[in-house]
């Protein structure tokens, strides 16, 4: 379990993730990162799930991208309909939100790819208490990058699955 949030305010776009990672009620590790950049596509992603799930899921977007010219609506779709489709791929367990300067989307292993209403998503055990969180400090000041560390943060006091150790990645 984690949680996630995508952030898009003032032409940025912000992924941030809490670094637990636990295995029933038992903390396993507090520093994990597990929001991604790809750079060569101008690419932010994070993942809530199984942590070789999602690392097999990442280089999957990776390579949907290179194949399909940075299209990151077309990747999507391909990841979603290969995650859902493929007799491997379907045993893994993750969700994925990613983003561009264009788009946002969570990605599923049910074959959704998701283009949620508003500037913000949430995703994990505590998705939901970071979505509304953020949803309120979008509307202030705060940059992306605040939005998305304070939202994380709302969630950790809340989320038994979630920390304060809060890693980010923007574009």
């Amino acid at each position: 379990m984690t949680t996630i949030v995508l952030v898009r305010k003032n032409n940025e776009v912000v992924v941030a993730g809490d670094g637990q990672v636990s295995m029933g009620n038992t903390v396993v590790k507090s520093t994990a990162s597990k929001v991604r950049k790809i750079e060569k596509r101008d690419v932010v992603a994070g993942f809530a799930g199984s942590t070789a799930d999602a690392l097999t899921l990442f280089e999957r977007l990776e390579g949907k991208l290179e194949k399909h010219a940075g299209n990151l609506s077309r990747a999507a779709v391909e990841l979603a309909k290969d995650w859902r489709t493929d007799k491997y791929l379907r045993r893994l367990e993750a969700l994925m939100a990613v983003g561009d300067m264009s788009n946002s989307y969570i990605i599923s292993g049910t074959g959704d790819v998701l283009e949620p209403e508003g500037d913000v998503i949430g995703i994990g055990s505590g998705g939901n208490y970071a979505l509304a969180a953020g949803k309120v400090l979008i509307e202030g000041e705060m940059s992306a990058e605040e939005v998305a560390k304070k939202a994380i943060k709302v969630a950790a006091d809340i989320c038994v699955f979630t920390n304060n150790n809060v890693k980010v990645e923007k574009i």
